[in-house]
């Protein structure tokens, strides 16, 4: 009787998550364990999981007109097959944006579960000697200067897309390149700030399980840098899914964990208030059935 008694009170139990590490949440189908740094995730028996990588995303380059960062690279990985070891997780910082210099954007840092590896996000470029954005996972914008020598960075295959080029036309720079698409060019349209690439929300579930990322969407490139003093040009007034939107409107940093990029350095009359933003550091998402 004691034994039929103490079946009946565990035969409703809520299921137990299977392994150790992270953040860990759940939804009616999946256990989640996130990472917004360093750690490690150990099963507590074998198990498939479902991985999402994304690496830190670039900074904003700097002065004058400072081209965005893009995104960090963001890779996934379906069925999985662990054991019942430790992985090491990595998550990447975002790179540093910069101020009133010459100086590129800071690239992210990479992010990696076991063998699964996502790439930095490109830094933006800045004007006079650093023009072109960095390569990563998407690469970073190129700075407002010479059109031949102010590209767009490239992206790693599979992990994100292209920075938009710069150049000396239209008083903006590139955006950053982002997981969906890639960052605008100052070629065209004339009179307003060159928007990063989109990120994805085809993970919006783990966003939702997770309270992850940014209206559901990762891995957005953050906005060229613009003359805020040209008379008619408009400004990107929201983030590119997690990327530096408008700088004046204090937006210039990417969202944290989301792996997006910075926005790029503005000028305003001659005054260096609007540095490039700060990348987004990445994320690390393990999921797996209950």
């Amino acid at each position: 009787m004691i034994g039929a008694i103490t079946a009946g009170l565990f035969a409703g139990a809520a299921p137990s998550a299977k392994a150790t590490g992270g953040t860990i949440t759940s939804d009616a189908t999946y256990w989640y364990h996130t990472f917004t740094g360093n750690g490690t995730f150990t099963p507590l028996v074998s198990l498939t999981a479902d991985c999402l990588v994304i690496a830190g995303g670039g900074g904003g380059g700097g002065k004058n007109i400072g081209g965005a960062g893009g995104a960090g690279g963001l890779l996934y990985s379906a069925s999985q097959s662990l054991t019942t070891t430790g992985y090491t997780v990595t998550v990447g910082a975002g790179g540093a944006g910069q101020g009133n210099v010459f100086t590129a954007g800071g690239n992210g840092g990479n992010s990696q579960f076991g063998s699964i590896t996502a790439s930095v996000g490109g830094g933006g470029g800045a004007m006079s000697t650093a023009t072109v954005g960095s390569n990563g996972g998407s690469g970073g914008g190129g700075s407002n200067g010479t059109p031949a020598s102010s590209l767009g960075g490239t992206a790693t295959s599979g992990q994100g897309n292209a920075g938009g080029g710069g150049g000396n036309v239209y008083d903006t720079a590139g955006g950053g390149g982002g997981a969906g698409a890639v960052g605008q060019t100052t070629a065209s349209p004339a009179g307003s700030q060159r928007a990063g690439g989109a990120g994805v929300n085809t993970y919006s579930s783990w966003a939702t399980a997770t309270s992850t990322g940014s209206s559901g969407y990762y891995a957005g490139g953050g906005a060229g840098g613009i003359s805020f003093g040209t008379a008619g040009y408009s400004l990107v007034t929201t983030r590119s899914n997690g990327g530096g939107g408008i700088t004046q409107g204090g937006l210039q940093d990417a969202l944290a964990n989301t792996g997006s990029g910075g926005a790029g350095f503005s000028y305003d009359s001659g005054n260096p208030t609007y540095p490039g933003g700060n990348g987004g550091s990445g994320i690390v998402i393990v999921r797996y059935l209950k």
